[in-house]
């Protein structure tokens, strides 16, 4: 079995985050919070951020990182929309807002590189979160020049806003009795509307399951009720093990993985495919019948097919593995405390065997270049299964274990 290359994803996040990116990477200049984070904490993740940065460095990545942020709260995405404080207006502040996506991505980052939060517009950014969110309980990306909320109505920018919340309300109440806080019912109502009939949840209600979709709905909740301050609202039936809403959400995550990969066929084993294509489908369907006991529901299901090698995990229905969805389904059910339910050396052995690439990094599927993002996200799902190399890393915040305690020593924590 292939072993896990930390030097070589070392030398795969230096390349990212210390020289030019490839071309086709152009057209994502406006994400480069995003990007930012995930190679700065991919070093993190790998144990050897300060080892391998300058002390120099890391504080011009600060520093870069609050360059973004808005004099209103919250941060931009990247440097190319500011226009100097000395030409903002009232009347173009519109068209250099702050993001909901960035502004999170700004937050965690800032933990992983040691910051304490100190220059942070705190008041100003839960002030500014609560005009982001629409009636329905979800949450857009932007304010518009008139004040108008922008951006798609999913998911996503739920979870982003409530880790925003999270990170910048902390536990002990502080936070002045003026201060706007967000629609916790309402919000939480929204992303309960967005399960579908198999259990998934989508990107906004009557859609179709997604994991990564599902990833967002669950750290949301996650994010709402896992602070003490936050008790007096109702745990939603989501994150309430025996209810139906909770049962087929894990049955649903537990059916992603799959020894679909996507391979190349070649036709002196076509013979051989068919009877494991049989057992796949014996595989799967043992996934969908069992019921969801731990002592019948886990490793003993797959022993009837035990010659399938790999088996990562998919996003939806009749899809191929991917790299990143072996996190998106991980985390998710790390965080419902059902990550046993899986098997998770298969998962192990798909990602360090088929998409570990030889220069470093992890492509999306098998045979396919590393990016930083499926390079980023198939690393952590190794870390929630003990990976030697890696930290421990926070299922929600998705930071390491010493990121999650600069937060938790900040004065308002």
């Amino acid at each position: 079995m292939a072993d896990f290359q930390a030097e070589r994803h070392v030398k795969y996040f230096l390349r990212c985050l210390k020289t030019f990116l490839p071309s086709v990477y152009t057209p994502n200049d406006s994400n480069r919070m995003l990007l930012a984070y995930l190679c700065v904490s991919g070093l993190d993740l790998l144990g050897v951020l300060e080892s391998k940065t300058t002390l120099e460095e890391r504080k011009g990545y600060i520093n870069w990182v609050y360059h973004c942020q808005l004099p209103s709260g919250g941060f931009r995405a990247f440097t190319g929309t500011d226009f100097g404080v000395e030409n903002r207006t009232a009347d173009n502040a519109g068209w250099d807002p702050a993001n909901v996506p960035a502004t999170f991505f700004a937050l965690v980052l800032l933990l992983i590189l040691g910051d304490d939060l100190a220059r942070v517009k705190r008041t100003e950014c839960l002030r500014w979160l609560p005009r982001v969110q629409r009636q329905d309980g979800s949450f857009g990306e932007v304010l518009g020049p008139q004040g108008e909320i922008g951006g798609g109505r999913d998911l996503r920018f739920c979870c982003f806003a409530a880790g925003t919340r999270y990170i910048l309300r902390g536990t002990r109440g502080d936070i002045d009795t003026d201060i706007p806080d967000i629609n916790v019912d309402r919000l939480a109502s929204f992303i309960q509307a967005c399960q579908t009939y198999d259990g998934g949840l989508s990107d906004t209600p009557l859609g179709e399951a997604h994991s990564g979709l599902t990833y967002c709905g669950i750290g949301a909740l996650t994010f709402l009720y896992r602070t003490h301050s936050d008790q007096s609202h109702p745990i939603p039936k989501l994150l309430s093990p025996g209810t139906p809403e909770f049962e087929s959400l894990v049955r649903w995550l537990v059916s992603r993985q799959t020894s679909e990969l996507g391979e190349e066929e070649s036709d002196d084993d076509e013979e051989e495919d068919e009877d494991e294509n049989d057992e796949t489908h014996a595989l799967r369907l043992n996934i969908q019948g069992l019921t969801l006991d731990d002592k019948i529901f886990g490793l003993h299901a797959l022993e009837p097919c035990r010659s399938i090698q790999w088996a990562g995990f998919n996003g939806r229905c009749n899809k191929l593995a991917d790299t990143c969805y072996s996190f998106w389904n991980m985390a998710t059910l790390l965080m419902l405390d059902r990550l046993a339910l899986v098997d998770v050396e298969l998962n192990r052995r798909y990602l360090l065997e088929k998409t570990q690439h030889i220069v470093g990094g992890f492509g999306k599927g098998v045979g396919e270049t590393p990016d930083p993002l499926h390079s980023y996200f198939g690393m952590v799902s190794l870390a929630f299964q003990g990976e030697a190399g890696l930290q421990n890393t926070d299922p929600a915040l998705c930071i390491s274990s010493r990121a999650v305690e600069r937060l938790q020593s900040l004065e308002w924590w």
